[in-house]
């Protein structure tokens, strides 16, 4: 059965219980009380891409540290699929119990839910945000060997092409996906979305010249830059990054339009009891304030900022708001 055949009928079989976004859903469980030996078994890290993206980073990452907090194993849990929405949803539906928690990011709370007529769950409401861990820079990338060596010289091959050119992103409804659909309407091109299941399948195609360009987190791609193996065209950034200074940034190449940065945290199934949820906020932060932790996040493209729970959860309320009108601009769907 096609992959596009089989994600309508989960959505299908999804639309008798999703409720409309601006609902609050009653996906989570009672609200559990902690006892005082909370936790009493492992936690989950649920990332919703496979390994080798930004969010699987962080949650390796991140997992030993918490785990040293928490007197119990943390394991990383990847559920990938349905442009995000089936590890999200998987979190929506546990237990409120602090035990299985989602590694949130712009593609599952900001994006997915406006690609759908009824979205199985709700960004703020659904879940009790935890913590936020940095934002990642999306960067346009070209394959090595492309006649390109900068943005304008690829605005030029792509309008030069017969046909449609294909691009790759981590999967639908990524940050990288509506990048590249708004660059393709604002520039009138012709490019082709080809969505991979992760940011690893897709990097590899990349390589191997079997897509040319890709629209991606940058962390992954700054080592691969440095050795020459890919070219980075532009950062969807307001300025350049620390990380890769000799990449533009779409403001100052004339595209503000462009500007996308992908979220990551932390997040639990709505009604978490406030002892969990004050717990869980202090081991993700110590395991933040680690100088190595730290250092990794920095050098691999995260841009960070103070920011508690609280501070979180309205992020992720104005980033949905935000990328509402762009989500259905780009014409994108699951």
């Amino acid at each position: 059965m096609p992959p596009r055949r089989r994600l309508l009928q989960w959505l299908g079989a999804l639309s008798a219980t999703a409720l409309p976004l601006a609902a609050p859903p009653a996906l989570a469980a009672t609200p559990y009380a902690p006892a005082a030996d909370w936790p009493r078994k492992p936690v989950r890290l649920v990332v919703t891409f496979p390994p080798g993206g930004a969010s699987d980073t962080v949650a390796r990452l991140l997992a030993p540290l918490m785990s040293r907090q928490l007197g119990q194993p943390v394991v990383v849990d990847n559920r990938p699929g349905a442009g995000s929405t089936l590890g999200a949803l998987a979190v929506a539906r546990s237990a409120a119990d602090g035990h299985t928690l989602l590694v949130s990011h712009s593609a599952a709370l900001s994006i997915s839910p406006h690609l759908l007529e009824q979205p199985p769950y709700d960004p703020v409401h659904s879940f009790t945000h935890l913590g936020y861990i940095g934002a990642v820079p999306t960067v346009v990338v070209a394959r090595n060997g492309l006649p390109v060596h900068d943005f304008a010289q690829m605005l030029q091959w792509l309008r030069d092409q017969p046909q449609p050119v294909p691009y790759g992103s981590g999967g639908a409804a990524s940050v990288g996906h509506l990048v590249g659909e708004l660059l393709a309407r604002q520039q009138d091109l012709r490019l082709s979305h080809v969505p991979y299941r992760g940011a690893g399948p897709m990097r590899s195609d990349l390589l191997a010249g079997h897509i040319p360009l890709a629209v991606d987190a940058l962390p992954q791609n700054l080592a691969l830059a440095r050795q020459g193996r890919l070219r980075l065209l532009a950062v969807t950034s307001t300025r350049r990054v620390p990380q890769a200074p000799e990449v533009p940034s779409v403001v100052e190449l004339g595209l503000p339009q462009l500007v996308a940065d992908n979220f990551v945290g932390l997040s639990a199934p709505a009604g978490l009891a406030e002892p969990v949820a004050r717990r869980l906020e202090q081991a993700l932060q110590a395991a933040l304030a680690d100088a190595g932790v730290q250092q990794t996040l920095v050098a691999q493209g995260f841009v960070r900022q103070p920011m508690d729970r609280h501070g979180f959860a309205r992020l992720v309320q104005q980033q949905s708001q935000s990328w509402a009108g762009v989500a259905r601009a780009t014409g994108a769907t699951l």
